[in-house]
């Protein structure tokens, strides 16, 4: 007979890729992590993985059982989480993944007060600037900063996020400021790189309009592109949360081009077809409060470029 702790135990280990690891995230010393395994494939008259010196690899019964030991493993905690929200309790893991920068600077402050009022709640919070799917990588939901355009998923407005173009005071100094999308051509740009080639979208009167100026660099995280900025190494598109206390101190000058960027929001988005649970609306609740309308790193009054 299967046991509920084995199929579960099986799961932590391909997610984790070792033994050592799941014994870790579960609390438990390897020697039961490891007995549990072995009590499972013995029942299952199968062997799950492959065990080496340097790694442990799925065989291909073990890849065939995890899709199916994943799900029930969810299954068993959503249910006890919503036996746990019946009684007037948040509880039960919740599976979060979010960008670096924004994660770093607002949502960490934003959620430590959540989590304090809820202990039962057993949160795992990824920071990624991939973009990563919500359901096939096991996330209860994703939050994510752009527009909302992505039919598979359910998305919540948690605030909207405005995104302006940013220079050191210096650059401008040195290379003038633009003051039109053509004049933006001869200028260096600092690109963030997991949005591609079209980075920098404004809406003009004729529609979307994407802008290339010469590279200076491209880099997939948002602390590094203000870096550079501030260093006078060109102009970047910036959100305000990355570059409103810059932009509030002086330190970065507001290019203004006469035309403004795409709108895009900061936004929990989870999969369409799939209940989101109680704790999960009560975290978009809590972030929703304190981001603010209009958004507290909006709120500063930005220098203008001269």
């Amino acid at each position: 007979m299967l046991k509920l702790d084995g199929i579960a135990t099986f799961v932590a280990i391909a997610e984790a890729g070792s033994l050592s690891e799941a014994a870790r995230r579960q609390r438990l010393s390897k020697s039961v992590i490891s007995d549990r395994l072995a009590e499972l494939e013995r029942n299952l008259g199968a062997t799950l993985l492959h065990r080496s010196a340097r790694r442990l690899t799925l065989t291909e019964d073990g890849t065939a059982f995890l899709e199916r030991a994943t799900r029930i493993t969810r299954e068993v905690e959503e249910a006890t989480a919503d036996m746990a929200e019946r009684r007037g309790a948040l509880a039960g893991p919740l599976r979060i993944s979010a960008p670096v920068t924004f994660g770093r600077m607002h949502l960490g402050p934003a959620i430590y007060p959540f989590l304090a009022r809820h202990p039962e709640i057993e949160l795992t919070l990824d920071l990624d600037d991939r973009r990563v799917e919500a359901g096939a990588d096991s996330y209860d939901a994703v939050l994510r900063h752009g527009p909302i355009a992505d039919s598979r998923l359910v998305a919540w407005t948690l605030a909207r996020s405005r995104r302006v173009l940013v220079a050191a005071p210096e650059y401008l100094a040195r290379h003038g400021s633009p003051a039109s999308l053509a004049e933006l051509d001869g200028h260096a740009g600092i690109f963030y790189t997991n949005r591609g080639a079209a980075d920098w979208r404004f809406s003009a009167q004729q529609g979307a309009l994407s802008i290339r100026a010469r590279s200076a660099l491209r880099v997939n995280n948002g602390d590094m592109m203000r870096d550079a900025a501030l260093a006078g190494l060109g102009i970047a598109l910036l959100p305000l949360f990355v570059a409103g206390a810059e932009i509030g101190g002086g330190r970065l000058g507001v290019v203004d081009v006469g035309v403004q960027p795409e709108a895009e929001f900061i936004y929990l988005a989870h999969p369409e077809g799939r209940r989101p649970s109680a704790k999960l609306r009560a975290l978009a609740d809590c972030l929703r409060q304190a981001f603010g309308e209009p958004p507290y790193w909006e709120r500063l009054e930005p220098h203008r470029s001269v």
